[in-house]
Parts: structure tokens; sequence; C-alpha cells
């Protein structure tokens, strides 16, 4: 039962038992490859940079080499989509957008890598965020030998349970502590710090309530701006904050 699937969802600690849970739930439906991407770093026009992005996968490495890590995701066009709408879409739009000639060559390259590895059936579901920076979108790939037909029938049938389960995926990951790009986390000590700071503690008082000097302190602070790839403290608590790294319950 859906339903059953996500009272686990909400119940879930961690990160890894979500996405776990959600990919075996979505290959019940048919969907046995997906990739999720989550910013709260979007400017302008662009999704911002990826290593400030959480991207989840289970497809197979040459794709997500390709896709992800040669950036050809840029010119997606169901990328595109995602990031000018909300909601769910099947991906015969964009083949119907390729057939008409209406795609750049760009993105007419991400449909013949797309096709050249086989995910060629799919839905996208694009959720709604609060922020104007923040952006979320999953793509849901059919396992090999569905058409977009077989995939539009069953979404037809269980798309309402289908983009429920996405979204509450969504909502779960994203108040779940986590990491971005290939940057380590901050260590338990530059964690307790920057906490310390955020709490509008000067460095002074900072050591005083660790038994740190400020030297030390301030050694902590440099090492976390450096992990999170911020130049100044204020940037360091603010995307730290976003990562939900802060105050979190020991289990």
């Amino acid at each position: 039962m859906i339903q059953d699937h996500l009272s686990t969802i909400i119940a879930s600690n961690s990160l890894e038992e979500v996405w776990s849970l959600h990919t075996a739930k979505m290959a019940e439906f048919g969907f046995d490859r997906i990739v999720y991407g989550y910013t709260r770093f979007r400017t302008g026009t662009t999704l911002g940079d990826l290593q400030d992005a959480l991207i989840l996968t289970n497809h197979d490495a040459a794709y997500v080499e390709h896709f992800v890590g040669d950036g050809a995701y840029y010119q997606g066009p169901m990328v595109a989509w995602a990031a000018e709408n909300v909601g769910a879409c099947s991906w015969r739009m964009m083949q119907e957008l390729a057939m008409s000639g209406r795609l750049s060559p760009g993105e007419m390259e991400v449909v013949a890598l797309n096709q050249r590895l086989d995910v060629t059936a799919g839905y996208t579901v694009s959720f709604h965020d609060v922020s104007l920076r923040a952006k979320g979108a999953t793509g849901l790939t059919a396992r090999r030998g569905l058409s977009q037909d077989d995939v539009d029938a069953i979404w037809d049938k269980y798309g309402d349970d289908l983009e429920l389960a996405n979204k509450i995926m969504h909502l779960k990951v994203t108040q779940l502590p986590h990491t971005t790009g290939q940057r380590r986390p901050l260590t338990a000590r530059q964690r307790e710090v920057l906490e310390w700071v955020a709490d509008g503690k000067t460095i002074q008082d900072t050591a005083t309530i660790m038994g740190l000097n400020p030297a030390t302190i301030e050694k902590h602070l440099r090492l976390a701006r450096e992990t999170l790839d911020v130049d100044t403290t204020a940037q360091a608590i603010l995307k730290a904050s976003s990562q939900n790294q802060f105050f979190l319950i020991e289990r």
C-alpha cells in the first residue's frame, strides 16, 4: 500500500534510508532508474553550481558520467521543463518536440545520449518550492523494454500515487542533513563552532564555552569555510543551515 510506504518514508531518519525505500517503491511501478536533484542556490536562469546541488541517482555509472559529470543535464529538455514548471510531465513531450524540430542542437545531443544509453521512456516530476532560489525535480526512467505508451498507461492508472510519493520523498530529503557535490561534511567540531557563532556568540564567547583558545576557534571557522567553499563565516552559516547540518539530534 502506498500509504504504508509513505508512513515509512516520513518516519525515516537518514537520507540513505529514504532513497533506498523510494527507489525500491518506484521500481515496483516500472521506474527502475531515477535521478533526483535539488538546489537552494538557483540564480537567474541557471540552476547554480553543481557542487551546491544535492544529486541522488541509481542510474548506471556510464549515464551518470555523461548526464551529470559532463554537464549534459544543462541541455536536457526535461530539465528545462522542470526549471520552469511544477507538476508531472510525460517524456512524450520531449519526443514530440524532437520530432517537430523544436529542440536546439544541444538538446538533441541529450536526446541522442538518452537513446544510446536506453533512457527513452519516463516521467519528470518538478516540485513546488517556496524560495525563488530553490528547485527540486526528479526524472523517472522506465525499465528497459517499456515504451512511452506503456509508461503513460502506468501514469494514467497510478499517477496520483506516484506524484504524491515523489513529493513526500522530496519534502523528507530536504529536511534531512546532507552534503552536496564532492564536498566533505563538516566535522563535529566545525559544526559546533558554527552553531555557536550562528547563535550570536563572539569568537571569545565560543572559545570560553568550548574550553578552547580563540586561535583554535578561528582555525575551525577557517576550515569550515574551506569545506563549504565560501568566503565568509556568514556564508558558511547560511550554507550549512540550508543543508540541515546544524543542531542535529544524535541517534
